[in-house]
């Protein structure tokens, strides 16, 4: 493996597992709130309907990540994390400011009820969005995958 293919795959092994393990934290809460039966919770920005929209953003912030931080399927996971990021963003925080410090300043001058953002679902969005173009790297189970076919590919 050259020396850029190798630092390569480390990176992309650095962003899979920070920013997933960061997207499976907030997408653990959204499976307790399904276990609490806390579906008008969430909201619903779409029009899916409450229960369904807290089911979807589940599965992309904790099941999909899960399997972003492992490597499989990389690029069809990080999907549904673009979408949901892109939903949270524009949708369901259309009317928030785009920094978290501009809605801190916002909030504590009185100006607004909370300091909702649009930033935490961008920070989010944009690594997700570039794992889809990448895909996972050299480590990873989608490496894996991929050179055990092609070992039984030569073998046959």
């Amino acid at each position: 493996m050259k020396e850029r293919d190798l630092g390569t795959s480390i990176g992309l092994l650095v962003l899979r597992v920070g920013v997933g393990g960061f997207l499976v934290t907030h997408g653990w809460g959204k499976v307790q709130m399904i276990a609490n039966g806390q579906f008008a919770q969430l909201g619903d920005p779409i029009g899916l309907g409450p229960e369904l929209s807290l089911v979807l953003v589940a599965a992309a912030e904790f099941l999909c990540a899960s399997l972003v931080i492992v490597g499989l399927a990389t690029r069809f996971a990080a999907a549904p994390v673009v979408f949901a990021m892109s939903v949270a963003a524009f949708v369901a925080h259309a009317d928030d400011p785009w920094t978290m410090e501009r809605a801190a300043e916002l909030f504590f001058s009185g100006a607004s009820k909370s300091w909702a953002s649009r930033e935490p679902a961008l920070l989010f969005l944009i690594p997700f969005l570039a794992l889809m173009f990448t895909g996972a790297g050299r480590f990873s189970i989608d490496a894996l995958l991929r050179s055990r076919k092609a070992a039984r590919a030569t073998e046959s």
